[in-house]
């Protein structure tokens, strides 16, 4: 199982509902050494290439994804999209890592690229 957020600010909020639900984790870092028995907390920058069972995409919420600090970076449109189209990219991919099942949480307001991944079944 992973637990995947937008970024760094975020590490803490994953860690603390994975002790919270009483399970062993590790996060992961650059080298994306996975450890069997433990929930592989990371960023969703390190998602890409891996698969889990279970997959749970934390804090997707408006200002985290798409990550305002980059929108606000941005000079011109053409950038914009550019941000846009990463940000949403990266969700996609953290979402994709769930070979069974997935749970994406986030808080109201949540984030524009949820509506994206379709209805609530």
């Amino acid at each position: 199982m992973a637990v995947f957020v937008r970024s760094d600010a975020q590490i803490d909020r994953a860690r603390a509902a994975v002790e919270a639900a009483g399970l062993s984790f590790k996060v992961l870092d650059e080298r994306v050494e996975t450890e069997s028995g433990h929930v592989s907390v990371a960023t969703m920058h390190l998602a890409k290439g891996l698969e889990f069972r279970a997959v749970v995409v934390m804090a997707c919420h408006d200002e985290v994804i798409p990550l305002q600090e980059r929108i606000e970076a941005v000079g011109e449109d053409a950038d914009l999209q550019e941000v846009y189209d990463t940000e949403r990219h990266l969700l996609y991919v953290a979402c994709t890592r769930a070979r069974d099942l997935l749970l994406v949480s986030g808080v109201e307001p949540v984030s524009e690229f949820l509506d994206d991944l379709g209805p609530e079944p």
